[in-house]
């Protein structure tokens, strides 16, 4: 049985203590080390220091779980498909905004049983902000010593000026498409996990990801969302987005806050 309260008190803290090693390197830009990797996308030193602080913060934990990080060696999927619980792990999802120092990066902590999120810790080092949640029991933010609870704002596709998350490094026809469908939309760019918590806290209405991303990049924003009354959904199949799939590519969805019908 998981203690959801003390789960939730040790892995926010082992976020905060990632964001405080992306910071350290963040203020010193020649420190970056950024690589490319072999699908041309950066890699820095903070990604790797973050990536450490979370892989042994999680194995110290009394429960142990099995560890996928986008940073880790890829674990056979015949050897993850049997894995009853484990942890999806983005330490520092948002490179290219932490190479251009614009602050919209997040540490990406999900806990995922029978294919779906049930537990998330999304943080924002430079915001200090915190999101939270835990399947069935709400989602929450703290920024300082104020804890909020999080909740979707409630629409309708037809409405008009609705507010529409786009990613600052990503913006292609698909997506151009499904937003020029909308009535008098007001784009919203953010980078990383934030394009979610945007719509968790209230401040947008849905966010379409009509181009590739990963299960970590997805799995503890997901559930922060869904707990807010929101909902991330396959494009394809129109069922809420799958973890620990053979390939761990997600397929394209849309992000919805609080959809009405």
């Amino acid at each position: 049985m998981i203690d959801w309260n003390d789960i939730s008190k040790r892995v926010i803290a082992i976020a905060r203590d990632a964001g405080a090693a992306i910071l350290e390197i963040y203020a010193n830009e020649a420190d970056f080390n950024v690589e490319m990797k072999s699908d041309d996308s950066p890699l820095t030193k903070a990604d790797r220091a973050a990536n450490k602080v979370i892989c042994d913060g999680l194995e110290a934990l009394p429960q142990h779980f099995p560890i996928i990080s986008e940073e880790n060696k890829a674990i056979p999927y015949e050897e993850r498909k049997d894995f009853e619980r484990f942890w999806l792990v983005d330490p520092l999802d948002g490179t290219k905004e932490f190479i251009k120092r614009n602050g919209e990066f997040t540490v990406n902590i999900a806990l995922v049983e029978g294919q779906q999120p049930v537990f998330g810790v999304v943080y924002a080092p430079v915001l200090d902000e915190v999101y939270w949640a835990i399947k069935g029991q709400g989602a929450w933010m703290s920024r300082g010593e104020a804890i909020t609870t999080l909740k979707a704002l409630p629409f309708q596709l037809s409405d008009t000026g609705l507010k529409v998350v786009c990613s600052r490094s990503h913006l292609n026809e698909g997506t151009q498409a499904f937003i020029d469908g909308l009535h008098q939309p007001e784009k919203v760019s953010r980078g990383s996990s934030l394009k979610f918590l945007l719509m968790a806290k209230g401040d947008a209405h849905v966010y379409p990801r009509l181009g590739p991303t990963m299960e970590w990049d997805t799995g503890a924003a997901q559930i922060v969302l869904e707990e807010a009354g929101g909902s991330v959904i396959d494009e394809e199949t129109k069922k809420p987005l799958r973890y620990n799939k053979e390939n761990l590519l997600n397929p394209y969805f849309i992000a919805y806050g609080n959809l009405a019908g």
